[in-house]
């Protein structure tokens, strides 16, 4: 194990590296963080800031020299970063594991070739001509850039092959993923840590509602059949075991309406969907991110309170800083603002959380404190 006051390295400043930093320091550990942006949301609460790149060579000499162990919190740091410094720290996620995650054409080959359900997808390599490969595609269809797309970025919804191509012409042919657009029920997502000796615990299945490709809400527990609910638990554990994961993973579902599952996609962190259990369980994924980092054992994820979480975007600054009045005014809210210096239209700048003694109440006022700040 290693323990407090031991210097643990972050690769990545934003929002999920902030809280893991509070988490951490809560725990009694130092935090490192590497970053580039000099006001950065992690960088701002953490113990030292590196200001400089991720694949910098002296800036990983000293996260190497200077930390026990190191992680990210984001899935596009480079991977040859983390394989680099796995030479002689402890580094979880591992390279390989964010090496397939980060990319949507191998992330959907290995969930495909490992027995995993998936959608009708086909893989365009960067330059191959996409007529080559989505021939069979039946539309209407969502091209995906195969590399740096999150949040609805990277992504264009395909009528028809003729706007197939001029969206990859308009991309410059780069690597991308054509999924078929599937008429969906749901979309769920599932949490969990996994240590280094295979223990793995999962938290209660989200289910999440997004605007614009970013998600808006997401209901704990999910308004799902409770088997359902158990098989895509158990398939985000199979899928950890398969990629031999060691840390805090999401798992993307969608949910058909004939009440089929498929995985849409996979994390290789703590996630957006997670942040209620901050607020509604006894173990954050943060903490479990830490915990699963520095080999304690996993914390208990159990649910004590049905909550709702909702995102809180730039566009709710458009006038200024928010009525927060209006949220505080519910005793069972919870603010999370992310430090962020800038507030632009789509940007996540916060979150809040719900409790309630039923999921259907707290999502009645949390829906109510979402209208009142976006009329505010």
């Amino acid at each position: 194990m290693i323990l407090p006051p031991a210097s643990l390295g972050l690769l990545g400043g934003g929002q999920l590296g902030r809280m893991f930093t509070v988490a951490a320091r809560t725990m009694g550990y130092r935090v490192i963080v590497l970053e580039p942006d000099a006001y950065s949301p992690a960088g701002d609460v953490a113990d030292e800031h590196i200001t400089a790149g991720y694949q910098d060579a002296a800036a990983l000499e000293q996260l190497r020299r200077d930390c026990a162990a190191i992680t990210t919190e984001f899935e596009n740091a480079p991977a040859a970063s983390l394989v680099a410094l796995a030479d002689d720290r402890v580094v979880r996620p591992s390279g390989a594991s964010v090496t397939i995650a980060q990319d949507r054409i191998r992330e959907k080959i290995f969930l495909r070739d490992n027995g995993f359900p998936v959608g009708p997808f086909a893989a365009i390599e960067e330059g191959q001509p996409i007529a080559d490969v989505t021939a069979d595609m039946r539309y209407p269809a969502l091209l995906k850039t195969a590399r740096f797309g999150y949040d609805g970025k990277g992504q264009a919804r395909i009528a028809d092959m003729a706007a197939a191509q001029a969206v990859h012409q308009q991309w410059n042919h780069i690597a991308c993923v054509m999924e078929e657009f599937l008429p969906l029920k749901c979309e769920l997502s599932v949490v969990l840590a996994r240590g280094a000796d295979g223990e793995a615990r999962t938290f209660p299945v989200a289910e999440n509602q997004h605007r614009n490709g970013i998600l808006d809400v997401s209901i704990v527990p999910a308004r799902v059949n409770p088997a359902l609910a158990e098989r895509a638990c158990a398939l985000a554990g199979q899928l950890a075991q398969k990629l031999d994961y060691v840390g805090v993973l999401a798992v993307e579902f969608f949910v058909l309406l004939d009440g089929s599952l498929l995985v849409n996609e996979i994390a290789p962190r703590p996630h957006n969907s997670g942040h209620f259990t901050i607020d509604a369980c006894r173990t954050s994924q943060f903490e479990q991110q830490v915990r699963a980092l520095c080999g304690l054992p996993l914390g208990d994820p159990t649910l004590h309170s049905p909550v709702v979480m909702v995102n809180l975007l730039g566009d709710i600054w458009a006038d200024g800083e928010p009525h927060w009045d209006v949220l505080f005014s519910h005793p069972s809210a919870k603010l999370h603002l992310y430090g962020k210096r800038e507030a632009r239209p789509g940007r996540k700048m916060g979150h809040f959380s719900v409790l309630g003694g039923t999921v259907d109440a707290a999502l009645s006022v949390a829906l109510q404190i979402r209208n009142d700040l976006t009329i505010a």
